[in-house]
């Protein structure tokens, strides 16, 4: 006597379950533009890596002489993949089953994603398609206890966690709602695709319903909205892109906070000196210029990722790479409000820095800063709360920082810009104080310049005047910076640190702490 026969089941049950809701509800997925979990698993991680946890998961029905006559698989497929040679945990919502709405075992398998990447010490990445709870229920027979047992711990506790341990990565490939949508914003990284995806709290008919505002999946969480609110990062145009995204950022992360992000090997020569930064800052200080031309000057070519580029617009966040070692970027937009600190932005520079802290990755920050942002829509919006929520973080960084001073430093705001043993170098573009020459002339000068018979003339004396007294020549000969160099050395310099401070990320391993900022 042998145990084929149950054996056979397992495997009839493993086969049902690769089938997913069936042909014709895969075929409606693919006619909406989107591919399926299992699909989405396969273009992401190497060819033939994945191996499945709970594969044959669901429910089955019997007939009468116990051969399976349906089988609903769990909705919700979880396991380990290889991305960019590195085993991860992968795992996603089947939308082609009740929407992505969690049967039973698609709610237990994707409450183990956590689980799993946390007991193993692996980055996760979650696909997230899917509407979370239904009040439809889960179907199925009616169960006989109701809640979680009083002494069980809170389901999101292990979600929570997980971004203290291990890289967690979020892509909306389609609608995500409730559930699914609180778990891709706990996430360090989160890119969404156009057009195909939303991120809502809940969805048309729940808001309609509630508050008798009628508008469409797209007006409520599409791309537009969500990467100006800040609760995706990027955006990208296809499902490929967006899984591309999710390679690119995890290339520059470690495994987890007990171990380092890996430096990898160099062709770009490390004392490049780009002919462009001599004149990359123009004379004139109110013509602006491009801080992300500046930025790919220095660091490692064709490293340069962009977080979050169209919210807080005044901040520039990403990683590199210099010399091959892993670095974060904060740097100033002049562009957007001249690079000021917003209450968006201050928050941006503030995720960036306890980003970089946490997996102990290198912060170099290109400093052109004018200020906290001013005016009535700057103060409903809180900005000097977020602003010195920004300025903590930074001084009680962790991790090895160098700022180059570029253009300008300006105000409170400054001191978001500089960590504890901070390598300091300067641009001769570079002027600081307390308040910009131009606005502040006016405010420390005004009944000076109205009692002149030329008001102009004298204004444009007293700038002069004051302008001639910031030059960062001073602050070389009182050793206020460590030096004042040619912008054409700013790669070699940076390159130069990276080898200093590497030995010191050793000590930096395991989780970091905070405690209670503004």
């Amino acid at each position: 006597m042998s145990w084929y026969k149950e054996v056979q089941e397992i495997e009839k049950r493993v086969e049902l379950s690769k089938l997913q809701g069936g042909e014709e509800s895969v075929a409606i997925h693919h006619a909406k533009g989107r591919l399926s979990i299992r699909e989405r698993i396969e273009e992401l991680v190497s060819k033939d890596s994945f191996e499945e946890h709970g594969e044959g998961a669901g429910f089955a029905e019997k007939n009468e002489d116990g051969s399976i006559a349906s089988f609903s698989p769990a909705n919700y497929v979880i396991g380990f993949g290889e991305v960019n040679g590195r085993r991860t945990a992968v795992g996603g919502e089947d939308f082609t089953l009740k929407g992505g709405s969690p049967n039973g075992a698609g709610l237990r398998k994707s409450v183990y994603a956590e689980e799993l990447a946390v007991q193993f010490k692996v980055p996760l990445v979650r696909m997230l398609e899917g509407g979370g709870g239904s009040v439809a229920g889960s179907g199925g027979p009616r169960q006989q206890t109701v809640g979680s047992p009083v002494n069980a711990e809170p389901r999101f506790k292990i979600i929570a966690e997980a971004m203290n341990k291990v890289p967690v990565v979020s892509a909306a490939l389609g609608p995500v709602a409730g559930f699914p949508a609180g778990r891709l914003v706990a996430s360090h990284f989160s890119v969404m695709v156009k057009d195909t995806s939303q991120v809502l709290v809940a969805g048309p008919a729940l808001v309609e319903r509630a508050l008798g505002v009628s508008m469409t999946k797209e007006q409520l969480g599409g791309w537009k909205v969500h990467t100006r609110s800040g609760i995706v990062n990027n955006v990208a145009d296809t499902e490929a892109d967006a899984l591309e995204q999710v390679r690119r950022f995890l290339d520059f992360m470690p495994q987890n906070v007990w171990q380092l992000a890996e430096r990898k090997d160099c062709a770009d020569d490390p004392k490049r000196a780009d002919e462009a930064l001599i004149s990359i800052v123009p004379k004139d200080g109110r013509i602006p210029f491009e801080m992300r031309d500046l930025i790919e000057h220095v660091v490692d070519k064709h490293s340069w990722f962009e977080i979050s580029p169209f919210y807080g617009q005044g901040q520039i966040t990403g990683f590199a790479r210099l010399n091959g070692l892993v670095v974060g970027i904060i740097a100033n937009d002049c562009c957007h409000f001249a690079g000021a600190m917003t209450a968006t932005g201050s928050q941006k520079a503030k995720r960036m820095m306890e980003l970089c802290d946490t997996f102990h990755i290198p912060v170099v920050n290109f400093l052109d800063e004018p200020g906290f942002m001013i005016g009535p829509d700057a103060e409903q919006e809180a900005t000097i709360r977020y602003g010195m929520s920004a300025v903590a973080a930074a001084v009680q960084s962790t991790v090895p920082w160098a700022t180059v001073a570029i253009h300008k430093s300006f105000g409170v705001a400054s001191a978001a810009h500089y960590a504890p043993n901070n390598y300091k170098i300067a641009w001769p573009s570079f002027e600081m104080g307390a308040l910009p020459v131009q606005g502040g002339v006016a405010v420390a000068f005004h009944k000076e310049i109205a009692a002149a018979e030329d008001p102009d003339a004298k204004r444009k004396e007293l700038e002069d005047k004051l302008m001639a007294n910031r030059s960062p020549f001073p602050m070389m000969e009182s050793f206020a910076v460590h030096e004042l160099i040619d912008p054409r050395q700013t790669r070699a310099r940076l390159c130069t640190w990276v080898d200093w401070i590497e030995p010191l990320l050793e000590e930096l391993k395991g989780p970091v702490t905070w405690g209670m900022r503004p």
